[in-house]
């Protein structure tokens, strides 16, 4: 089943801009946004991505004059995120939270670097109002990024970005359907080459629960950006690896040949191990750069 789409009467034909509010219960906020959106830019497209809310939230944002298209069920942040790039008419796309935490005066900020750029993203600064644990698991995750795109990433799951919507369309098949829909598309541009402006934003404390667990959601983030790294860079990932065993092995071998003059089973296993990885980095390397060498 095809999601549904409502749009206003208003509807301009060819938006330069479409400003995309993925949105799943957030009656709360969502009408004052999409107000203050439409105040500051009248001419751009309003596009709010219904993911399957149980209350009033559709309604309120046809209200207040946005298209609307809805999910007939609850998928995901990152599935209604590819929803609106494919259902977006503007040229640029912003993807934007629907809670409040953003600010629509940002979104200038944001355009003014549309030209030389493939991707602008508003990264969090110290005066936004944030949870401390998520600071530090942001912190980690930005660390982890930086290293295996060998660019510094200020803010890998910040949600307040803009883009080509042509460009961003080839990268829709890597996207999950999850919440972590940014640090896949932030690796995935790096790695082809594509570039990424890191401007300084203040978010505000979101309206409502956050529909986010940390214990979970952290968990499966970790694991996202381990997954995405073994896809766009292996050895970065793979190499650390083999050389933590080979280091075990050589410390272990040494140990034992001096106190009992033996080459051990277990330096034997961790050796081999480390070959085994190593050579499997190497595989994994040249297949992800043949995907990429036919990719335009």
């Amino acid at each position: 089943m095809q999601p549904s789409t409502e749009q206003p009467d208003n509807l301009e034909i060819n938006p330069d801009v479409t400003i995309i509010l993925p949105a799943f219960n957030e009656e709360q906020a969502i009408a004052d946004t999409i107000h203050s959106l439409k105040s500051l830019y009248p001419d751009y497209e309003i596009l709010v991505v219904d993911d399957g809310s149980t209350d009033g939230t559709a309604q309120k944002a046809i209200e207040a004059g946005a298209t609307v298209c809805r999910h007939p069920y609850n998928i995901g942040n990152g599935a209604a995120v590819k929803t609106g790039i494919r259902r977006a008419r503007g040229e640029y796309v912003i993807m934007m939270d629907a809670d409040g935490q953003h600010d629509p005066e940002d979104v200038k900020k944001l355009l003014e670097y549309r030209e030389n750029y493939d991707m602008v993203v508003g990264a969090r600064s110290k005066e936004s109002t944030t949870a401390v644990h998520r600071d530090l698991a942001n912190k980690i995750y930005n660390w982890f990024a930086s290293y295996v795109t060998k660019f510094k990433i200020e803010d890998l799951t910040s949600g307040f970005r803009l883009f080509n919507r042509s460009l961003a369309s080839k990268f829709i098949y890597l996207l999950p359907n999850t919440f972590s829909y940014p640090s896949t598309i932030t690796m995935a541009y790096l790695r082809s080459g594509h570039t990424i402006k890191y401007i300084p934003i203040k978010t505000a404390k979101r309206q409502g629960k956050s529909k986010i667990k940390l214990l979970q959601d952290g968990t499966r983030f970790f694991l996202i950006i381990t997954k995405i790294a073994t896809l766009f860079s292996p050895l970065r990932v793979f190499l650390p690896v083999s050389f933590t065993l080979f280091l075990l092995g050589s410390g272990y071998y040494l140990f034992t040949f001096i106190k009992y003059h033996r080459f051990s089973n277990m330096s034997a296993l961790l050796f081999s191990t480390s070959v085994i990885i190593f050579m499997m980095g190497l595989v994994s390397e040249q297949i992800s750069q043949s995907r990429y060498e036919r990719t335009k």
